[in-house]
């Protein structure tokens, strides 16, 4: 497989994820994602709806631009916003000692990191 065909599948798996869990953080009750993400308690209601809504757009970012051709250069912004957010989520469970979460943020990031590296430099559009 190509590496421009991987950055692709990539975008687009880490868009799908992100804009499934950037719809829940940013519409349902707090009390009702604390039964499966505990991490809510610790933020308040405003933080919680501006980190589902930065995911959104995030996802949003990592493929419409790209794909209409529109602002290209906005799909790996995009990404590195969503490693910054990654990088953060990873502090927020190593305080919570949520090693699971740690390793899921991880791969996140590095797959942010991945696209973000990939469409800044060898396969830029």
């Amino acid at each position: 497989m190509n590496l421009n065909v991987a950055l692709w599948v990539v975008a687009g798996v880490l868009a799908a994820m992100f804009a499934m869990a950037g719809v829940m953080k940013s519409t349902q009750p707090k009390d009702k994602l604390a039964e499966k993400l505990p991490w809510v308690e610790d933020v308040s209601l405003p933080t919680l709806r501006l980190i589902g809504v930065s995911e959104l757009l995030g996802a949003l970012g990592l493929i419409l631009p790209a794909w209409t051709g529109i602002a290209p250069i906005l799909t790996p912004i995009a990404a590195t916003g969503l490693a910054v957010i990654m990088a953060l989520a990873i502090v927020i469970h190593a305080r919570r000692k949520e090693l699971s979460a740690i390793v899921f943020n991880l791969a996140l990031l590095a797959a942010a990191v991945f696209v973000a590296w990939g469409r800044f430099g060898p396969y830029a559009y």
